[in-house]
């Protein structure tokens, strides 16, 4: 019997235990009593006890799976020429992942019930262990990005979600949160509830002397600081036990995937235009300061006088006149840049010229065809789309709004993420609740003349 075969005999048969188990605790309730008897008592425990036991032999089986594949491709490695059996030099050897997704991978969430509700040591040395391995990962990271460790708000010994569903994070929430990419990373300190940074309010100044031996110009610069607040995004789902400790799915890819996908819709728009009020963060959009260009015409076009390409081109010099650098991206609806890839000249030909067809008459150039993220260039300048932005501006509360901006002088702090699971108050219903939750900071303050937002009349819904 191959490996798979016995972790799937042995899932059978915990399946098998776990439906013996539900049936003692359903007699309990049909017949109203309180607790197990003796016999039922005994009977529960040697179920949960042959439970345990065969969740580490399955979990003893699949590390076994992982380190054969890992000897079998060593053994192909060294089976051929002499000279392919150097090692590179970036092979390093690892301990595999304690949790994996997919079929036959161990439940996070699983072990965390078992560990805090019912103090499974076995439970509780596998989230030890992963712990210790995200540390070290994160570490190695950092190192190779040049980046500082730093602890995050809360910190208290809080169990870290395991790599794959980092990872899974990462890669399922990254196309939601295109706008909030482009912002300057950086990690919330601990014990914060608030990121604090100096400013200049104003400066020193100089003169010209009038004659020699006389009084310079003295003027003392003025400071402050400016704070941005650190705000929670948290969700979470009830999930039965059932689904939890008997399901052949990992129910972790299900829920953390989901919760994942809209925290990175939540970040996204606390971005672009959180209010600041209500625990919330003050978005680039809601940020007073900022530089406005009016786009009106009535039948809007993408060339021309008045047009979007124009308005984009006031948008830039507005940046260039009051924050005294250039702009790094100009971000828009995916209606918008769509709209601008379908408009042509009085001669027909596509101003958004597809590549390969030459540079014409173009007044940008296309990227590779996307719903969100990097889609092309205008004006000298990336061009993003990103489906967050708002598209009920405006008296008709049907316009959109084009934002250029210098995105290196905006500031985007994150935690890390948490996942924790509790049977609290969900117990009558053989219930658990899972949580995913993060502290954030967002500051667009330190400069508003770096931000443009473009809308008006022209910016309506567009029309193909």
């Amino acid at each position: 019997m191959t490996k798979q075969e016995m972790i799937r005999a042995l899932q059978e048969r915990r399946a098998e235990i776990r439906t013996t188990l539900d049936t003692l605790l359903d007699t309990v309730q049909t017949n109203k009593r309180s607790k197990l008897t003796e016999a039922e008592q005994t009977a529960f425990d040697a179920g949960a006890t042959e439970i345990r036991e065969i969740d580490e032999r399955v979990a003893e089986l699949d590390g076994q799976i992982v380190a054969d594949e890992a000897a079998a491709a060593v053994a192909r490695r060294y089976a051929g020429d002499p000279e392919l059996r150097r090692s590179p030099a970036d092979l390093s050897v690892t301990e595999p992942q304690v949790y994996r997704s997919g079929p036959g991978g161990l439940s996070y969430f699983r072990d965390l019930y078992r560990a805090n509700r019912k103090g499974d040591p076995v439970a509780l040395e596998r989230l030890r262990r992963n712990d210790k391995m995200v540390a070290e990962e994160r570490g190695r990271r950092a190192e190779k990005e040049g980046r500082a460790l730093s602890t995050t708000a809360g910190a208290g010994g809080e169990l870290v979600p395991p790599l794959w569903l980092e990872e899974q994070f990462v890669m399922l929430a990254r196309p939601g949160r295109v706008t909030a990419d482009l912002c300057v990373p950086g990690e919330v300190p601990a014990g914060t509830n608030s990121i604090s940074i100096p400013k200049a309010i104003s400066g020193t100044a100089v003169a010209v002397q009038a004659t020699q031996n006389t009084a310079v110009q003295v003027t003392d610069m003025v400071t402050g600081s400016i704070n941005a607040p650190v705000i929670t995004i948290a969700g979470g789902q009830a999930i039965s036990m059932q689904l939890v400790e008997q399901s052949p799915l990992n129910v972790d890819d299900m829920v953390l995937a989901d919760l994942a996908q809209d925290y990175a819709v939540k970040l996204t728009r606390q971005v672009l235009s959180g209010s600041g009020t209500s625990g919330q963060a003050t978005g680039l959009l809601t940020l007073a300061g900022t530089n406005s260009i009016a786009w009106t015409q009535a039948s809007p076009t993408l060339g021309g006088a008045g047009s979007l390409y124009s308005s984009i081109g006031a948008g830039i010099a507005a940046v260039h006149g009051t924050r005294f650098q250039p702009p790094t991206h100009i971000v828009m609806h995916p209606r918008r840049w769509a709209w601008a890839t379908t408009q042509t000249d009085t001669a027909g030909r596509p101003m958004v010229v597809p590549a390969g067809q030459g540079p014409n008459n173009a007044m940008a150039a296309p990227a590779d065809l996307k719903a969100q993220g990097y889609v092309g260039e205008m004006a000298g300048l990336p061009v993003y789309t990103d489906p967050n932005l708002p598209i009920n501006l405006g008296t008709g509360t049907n316009q959109d709004v084009v934002v250029v901006a210098r995105m290196s002088d905006l500031y985007l702090w994150e935690g890390e993420v948490r996942a924790e699971a509790f049977e609290q108050t969900y117990a009558q219903n053989l219930q658990l609740f899972v949580r995913l939750y993060n502290y954030v900071g967002f500051q667009p303050g330190r400069y508003p003349a770096s931000i443009t937002a473009i809308t008006g009349t022209g910016s309506v819904t567009p029309t193909y």
